[in-house]
């Protein structure tokens, strides 16, 4: 998939005045690759909701998710690309590597844009970013685009997780990082052991789960949200955040925000961006 239409314009409504700006390369003025500091990484996550919150609906019946085509749009997916661009690690999960493999969902383990990949030479970036699979059952396929790019793969699960399970993935050449007090991988020793491996911008692309425990322990930096202005419904679906109430520890400040109108066609998204303390 390419980038969007070099043509294409935002209206940016914050910080004021409002103006028209180029989407194309509107995310990689943020310079995310040069917040993060030795031993202090920038983590930061990227989600699309839509107004009721949906971030996927799910098939009960077949125990899988998806997101609604209608709620994606080129806009979005640009964005993203140009977040993943400046990551020299990405989190991912067990769950996205056997849709992956399934063909359920698409590969988005590269930086594949010819563009995007000079951008990150001539920012001392390496060609393709670090992996990081988190995982508590630790029962997914590696897929083959992470051997024949040879990037780094790292498979996160929490202490208590299968010991048959990770001397598999060890015998099978994977560092197996232990981020966790059971079985499930936690926000804060996960960055910890990340940081210690001299990464700095870590991008989370891994789903709810992971957004909660990185911002319940106080490890997220940014969130970036494409809220687009539909109502889905649906009687199961997954929503961004699951669990106890979090009090303070959820307040964002809002650094800015964009709007696009007739995309999705007939509606319209708001990109926005969130600084946590």
């Amino acid at each position: 998939m390419t980038r969007t239409d070099s043509t294409k314009k935002l209206l940016r409504l914050y910080p004021p005045p409002s103006q028209e700006v180029p989407i194309n390369g509107l995310y990689l003025t943020h310079r995310v690759h040069e917040l993060g500091r030795p031993g202090l990484p920038f983590v930061y996550a990227n989600f699309l909701s839509s107004l009721d919150g949906r971030i996927a609906l799910e098939d009960i019946d077949k125990g899988l998710s998806f997101i609604p085509k209608h709620l994606t749009t080129a806009s979005d997916f640009s964005l993203f690309m140009e977040l993943h661009a400046q990551a020299d690690c990405l989190i991912t999960h067990g769950g996205y590597m056997r849709a992956l493999g399934e063909k359920r969902l698409g590969n988005i383990l590269q930086v594949t844009d010819k563009d995007l990949l000079e951008w990150r030479r001539i920012n001392g970036l390496p060609e393709q970013p670090a992996i990081v699979i988190a995982s508590a059952s630790l029962n997914f396929p590696i897929h083959n685009s992470l051997l024949e790019t040879r990037q780094s793969v790292y498979i996160a699960t929490g202490k208590n997780a299968s010991p048959e399970r990770i001397r598999f993935w060890q015998e099978q050449g994977f560092p197996v990082l232990s981020a966790g007090t059971d079985k499930m991988v936690e926000g804060a020793p996960l960055v910890k052991i990340l940081a210690s491996l001299g990464l700095k911008s870590i991008y989370l692309i891994a789903g709810p789960k992971m957004l909660e425990t990185v911002v319940r322990d106080k490890q997220l930096s940014r969130l970036y949200l494409t809220l687009t202005h539909q109502l889905i419904g649906g009687k199961d679906f997954r929503t961004l955040l699951t669990g106890s109430t979090l009090g303070p520890i959820g307040n964002l400040k809002l650094e800015s925000l964009f709007l696009e109108l007739g995309s999705p066609p007939g509606a319209g998204q708001f990109f926005a961006q969130f600084n946590l303390p």
